[in-house]
Parts: structure tokens; sequence; C-alpha cells
């Protein structure tokens, strides 16, 4: 009984993140450990910086598909307002005489990316044996504490189902407080993903393009970050963001996550991936699947 019990306080002590494939690697010797003083220091940079950041690039995304937002700046006229004038300063700034919107060169998500923040990233072979599809910095230069990218999927809360969801999926990401986001692109969890069970009357309050080759937000590939060794160091750190009340509504087309219950009133969770050092260009990002929180 005694043993059980320290295997039990062992395991507790794991704030895991990936739960099948921890099961997979618990005994493995290589495996590297991430500890953390307290729960509230689980972060890197702060829940402001982390908001300023997803603001700023979901702005330059919306200002891009400006000429598709017709049905949201019909209903919200005081925001048509309010991008029409940013519209304005963009278009000074490139030296386009024009005021037509319409006229104005339209960017790959990828484009935008870099334009925004200065660099994009992009999912290919990792450079990891036998580790299948990584994440790569394609373009420009990541600075040490910079979101890089974002978890997308269906987040479940501790009482919700997803037993069958979980069987053989690789891709479960356990939040500190136990709340589970499935970034599985196949099968039932794709199924589920794609159930727009969030959508506000016209408004999209959460982004699917992930589910597909063609992202609307060039940050949701963050389930594809492969996991540091002895050989790759982890380069980024994944924090945990529960979007404010206050997150503009037609920006939330491109938060990658959807809550499994729509009914329940609480703020979005969402996972970002946070660099730890400076990330140059043609480097893949290593995350680390355990976390040891004392």
């Amino acid at each position: 009984a005694a043993m059980l019990r320290a295997l039990r306080r062992r395991w507790d002590g794991y704030k895991y993140r990936f739960v099948p494939w921890l099961a997979l690697n618990l005994r493995r010797k290589r495996r590297t450990l991430r500890y953390v003083p307290e729960i509230s220091q689980d972060k890197i940079i702060s829940d402001e910086d982390v908001f300023e950041t997803l603001l700023k690039i979901f702005k330059a995304l919306f200002i891009n598909d400006f000429s598709r937002q017709a049905h949201i700046l019909a209903l919200l006229p005081e925001i048509k307002c309010k991008y029409l004038d940013l519209l304005t300063v963009e278009q000074k700034q490139s030296k386009v005489n024009s005021c037509n919107h319409q006229s104005r060169r339209v960017f790959s998500p990828e484009e935008v990316l870099f334009n925004t923040l200065g660099f994009s990233i992009t999912r290919d072979r990792s450079s990891l044996v036998s580790a299948g599809t990584g994440v790569f910095v394609t373009k420009g230069f990541v600075p040490k504490g910079t979101v890089v990218s974002m978890y997308p999927g269906t987040v479940y809360r501790k009482h919700e189902p997803i037993f069958f969801q979980s069987l053989g999926n690789p891709f479960i990401f356990r939040c500190i407080d136990g709340i589970l986001i499935d970034g599985n692109d196949k099968g039932l969890s794709r199924s589920v993903s794609c159930s727009r069970r969030d959508q506000l009357g016209p408004f999209q309050m959460s982004d699917e393009s992930w589910l597909t080759a063609a992202l609307q937000n060039p940050l949701a590939v963050g389930q594809y970050v492969n996991n540091c060794s002895r050989e790759k160091a982890a380069n980024v750190c994944y924090q945990e963001f529960d979007v404010p009340g206050y997150f503009p509504v037609e920006l939330k087309q491109y938060l990658p996550n959807i809550v499994y219950s729509h009914d329940i009133e609480s703020h979005p969770r969402c996972v970002v991936l946070v660099t730890l050092r400076d990330i140059k260009q043609g480097e893949e990002l290593f995350s680390n699947y355990y976390t040891v929180v004392n």
C-alpha cells in the first residue's frame, strides 16, 4: 500500500502534457524534464504579451481578408469604420493612392505573419529520425519570449467524454488544471472539431482551417512541434492562455480552438508556444512534453 501511494504521488507530480505519449515513454531513460516551482510560474511571458501578439497578428489577418468580411461588417458598422481607418493608414504607409480596399494586394497568411511579426513557420519533415512531421522557422528571426505558434484543437473539461477520441491519439495535450486539448486532425477527433458548436449567429467563433492544408491562421501548427531530446534541446515552451471576454468578436474566427460544450460560459482556453531563446531561419521547433510542478 505504501508503495502504491508513493507511485501515485510520483505520478501526480507529473503535470504531464501529452497523455498517450507519456504513457508510452515514461520508462525511457532519455526523457527530459522541465521543472516549474509552482503553477503560477508556468508562464514564460505575461498574458498581456500573449494577448497583444494575438491581437496584432489577428488584426493583420482580418485586414488582409477584409473583402471577405462583409457579413460581419454589415452587422457591426462601428467595426467597419475602425478597420477602414486602419486600411487608410496601411495604404498611406504602402504609398497606395487608391482608396478602394478591393484593389489592394491580398497576401497569403504566411506572408501576413512575416510582415507582422517578422517570421514565418511551416510544417515539414522533422530533422529527428522517425519523428514524422515537424515545425520549422522558414523565414525571418524569432526573438526570445515570442509567441511563435498555437496548439489547435477541441477543448475538453475534466468531466467531458474524450475516451474514444483518445484511442491511438498522440495529439492530446493536458493543461495543468486538467483541461485537455485534442489536436488530432483525423478520425473522430476531426469530426468533433468540425462541429461549429460555438458559432454565434453569423459570427464564426473559432478557426477550423487547421484541419486543412490551407491555414487561415498560420500559427496553428503547434500540434506538430516535436519533443526535445538530449541532442535537440527545447527552444519553445507551452503556455496556457485564457482568452479574455473583451477579446474582439470579429477576431475570434482566427482562434484555432473550439470548446466541446458550447453551453458552458467560461473563457476559451488556448495554448501558445513561446520561444525560450532566439531562433533563426531554418531551425526546427522543439518543446518539452514533461513538466514537473512542485
